[in-house]
């Protein structure tokens, strides 16, 4: 054969082979790894519980959830018409319940359907609300999340072997929106929403929740890191305040607020009770999305509500007020302001003087019925195990980033301050899951 017969074929075989790797590669899957995920966030009217709709199982049914800062996994009721056919329960000591972090068998003697087999993992779900508890069976399940830039949508990101918790139906019978399914628990555990999304697709693990004030708009739920737009040109994520991030033995999250100003006045309070005892897992200050409503300790409460209403001493309170709250005025003699009802600032003061988490009067205050607003806190009694509870109320409009690596928490303070709010991410965008 000629050289330069030889030469052609050598380059023709070359590029034959070059092509079948470029047909080969096209044909197979990609892995989708995002850096950012994003759920969006409703708030129950009669409730003011926070609701996040999570695609689930196969074929794909989209399930509402109740948003639980601090619970520990995912938990969803199987009991009747959970129909999947990549639904699998893992068997007792298997790595999915050592991840679980589950020694417990479950064991059933009805008919095995999805939440009731024999020797698989037993978790005990929680109704936060009610505080009812009951033994669920560990479970594994694909699960779809829509990925984001910060600023738009992007498509859905499958995560194949979810873990979760199949719960009995009656956990959800008190206390939770109509509809609900199950809880979705974004606390610092093993397999809770945050940590199996940031293990799987291999982003920092950081969220941030921007829960709305409105009923009719949605707010947003973000895995992964910022930027975080809420609105157009508005990254909020370069705007954090940061705190250190304290969490409890049980995953739950606390910050260390060390005193209370009200229109930049200390209120005298027992600063003993604002420390958090880690091994005893009391005092301190503690976050929750399931407290609608900021939660003293009497003593707290007690100097807080007169120091408050001393600085309103011009407008005569409501009598008798509104439960649950005791400071309630006519809502005709307080002025509107951008900000809410024009009351004075409160600032929960935390590492030093000037890094402040301030509540205006959109966050502090609350339409308790028509014409009567209400100072938004309410008495926790004696000794509660934490001495605050900031509550749901005083987190919306407000961005708060959980650093879970760097145990540290990004906040915000009220986005009304920059003229946006929680309802302004873009979910416009269409996207099949």
């Amino acid at each position: 054969m000629a050289p330069s017969s030889f030469h052609f074929l050598s380059i023709f075989f070359l590029i034959s082979f070059l092509l079948i790797l470029t047909s080969e590669s096209k044909s197979q899957p990609t892995t989708f790894k995002p850096n950012k995920l994003v759920l969006p966030v409703q708030k129950d009217r009669f409730t003011h519980l926070f609701v996040t709709n999570v695609h689930k199982r196969t074929p794909l049914k989209q399930v509402p959830f109740v948003v639980h800062l601090n619970g520990q996994f995912l938990w969803v009721t199987c009991e009747q018409n959970y129909l999947s056919t990549t639904y699998h329960a893992p068997f007792c000591h298997s790595t999915q319940c050592a991840r679980a972090n589950t020694p417990y068998c479950h064991t059933s003697s009805s008919r095995a359907r999805p939440g009731c087999h024999n020797n698989t993992c037993g978790l005990m779900a929680l109704n936060p609300v009610t505080r009812q508890a009951a033994m669920a069976e560990l479970a594994q399940d694909v699960l779809s999340i829509q990925s984001t830039n910060g600023v738009n949508l992007g498509p859905f990101a499958r995560v194949p072997n979810f873990l979760f918790a199949c719960a009995p139906s009656f956990l959800l019978q008190k206390g939770f929106p109509k509809n609900v399914q199950g809880i979705a628990g974004l606390g610092h555990a093993p397999i809770s929403l945050p940590t199996q999304l940031a293990s799987h697709f291999g982003f920092p693990p950081k969220f941030a929740l921007c829960l709305p004030s409105s009923y009719s708009s949605n707010g947003a739920m973000f895995f992964g890191d910022g930027p975080y737009f809420m609105g157009p040109g508005m990254d909020v994520s370069r705007q954090l305040s940061f705190t250190p991030l304290t969490i409890s033995r049980e995953g739950k999250y606390y910050i260390g607020v060390t005193s209370i100003r009200v229109n930049n006045k200390p209120v005298p309070i027992n600063r003993s009770l604002l420390k958090f005892n880690a091994n005893a897992g009391t005092g301190g200050t503690k976050i929750s999305t399931i407290k609608p409503f900021t939660v003293l300790e009497h003593s707290i409460y007690q100097s807080f509500t007169k120091f408050f209403t001393s600085q309103l001493s011009g407008i005569p309170q409501l009598k008798p007020p509104v439960p649950p709250f005791r400071v309630c005025y006519d809502s005709r003699k307080l002025s509107n302001t951008k900000l809410g009802p024009g009351v004075p600032n409160i600032d929960f003061v935390l590492q030093n003087q000037n890094v402040k988490w301030t509540i205006s009067g959109a966050n502090s205050m609350v339409q308790a019925r028509p014409g009567v607003t209400c100072l938004a806190f309410v008495d926790g009694g004696f000794r509660p195990r934490a001495s605050i509870i900031i509550g749901s109320h005083q987190m919306q409009d407000n961005l708060l980033q959980f650093d879970l690596a760097g145990s540290r928490l990004g906040f915000s303070s009220s986005l009304l301050f920059r003229r946006t709010t929680c309802g302004n991410f873009n979910f416009s965008t269409a996207a099949t899951p």
